[in-house]
């Protein structure tokens, strides 16, 4: 059986690691490259770096950071943010990404997932997937959460993984910093829509939301507001889980 993955979920905007509510990005935490040092030594499976800058000119001073996280990261590590293109991906793999992520540009043109997966092989390719609730409806949101795709996240999910996808990263704009957990009815149906593995996103306040996480199907469970503080670690968390009898690394 597959062991199941905890993953750390940083944001950054202008360089700097930002807690998110509802994809607002207002309270800086701090700064990456301290951050990366705790989460190496906290025994975390992955760390998902995501440029949320809302201005495309800061993909330099994001790759330099990339580049420095890589060097001193010991642990597999995912990269994303503006990736519209396969030299947006290349640059992110030559700055010490392991794996892309890729979230707008797949949903304008999903053409773009064929093209890094037969470039790169499809198990560096992560499509990310965010969504809301509209009048009791899930609906797809791209461009940072601010624009209505048209489709339902089990459509979306469907065609990405059909173009070459790895893995979803699923996120629900709805829980993202409210501390309630995951959507459980949304990672459910996504999950079952799929042959790929999901990783769920979005809504993290204490270690039972994990757990509940992969019993709803997700291969893998990210956080990032309630690991941004030392005393929540990932190795208390990773406890936790197996102490619940789920199978992780």
């Amino acid at each position: 059986m597959v062991r199941k993955r905890l993953i750390v979920s940083l944001l950054l905007r202008n360089g700097l690691v930002v807690q998110s509510v509802n994809f607002q990005h207002t309270n800086i935490v701090g700064d990456p490259k301290v951050a990366i040092e705790f989460f190496n030594a906290w025994n975390a499976d992955e760390i998902i770096l995501l440029n949320v800058t809302r201005d495309d000119n800061s993909t330099s001073a994001f790759h330099a950071i990339l580049e420095h996280v890589a060097r001193h990261c010991f642990l597999p590590l995912t990269a994303g943010g503006w990736v519209r293109s396969l030299d947006d991906a290349n640059r992110l793999l030559r700055h010490g990404a392991d794996k892309i992520v890729v979230n707008t540009g797949a949903a304008q043109r999903p053409q773009l997932v064929t093209e890094l997966a037969q470039r790169f092989g499809s198990q560096c390719i992560v499509a990310s997937i965010d969504v809301r609730q509209i009048d009791g409806a899930y609906e797809v949101f791209i461009d940072r959460g601010r624009t209505p795709l048209g489709s339902t996240p089990e459509a979306h999910a469907s065609r990405l993984a059909a173009a070459g996808a790895g893995e979803i990263m699923l996120t629900s704009i709805d829980r993202d910093g409210s501390l309630q957990g995951y959507d459980l009815d949304l990672l459910r149906a996504v999950s079952a829509a799929v042959d790929i593995p999901v990783i769920s996103f979005g809504g993290v306040g204490h270690w039972q939301h994990l757990v509940d996480g992969l019993k709803a199907g997700a291969d893998a469970v990210a956080a990032g507001n309630i690991f941004h503080f030392t005393e929540q670690s990932t190795r208390a968390a990773k406890h936790f889980l197996r102490d619940a009898g789920m199978l992780v690394r």
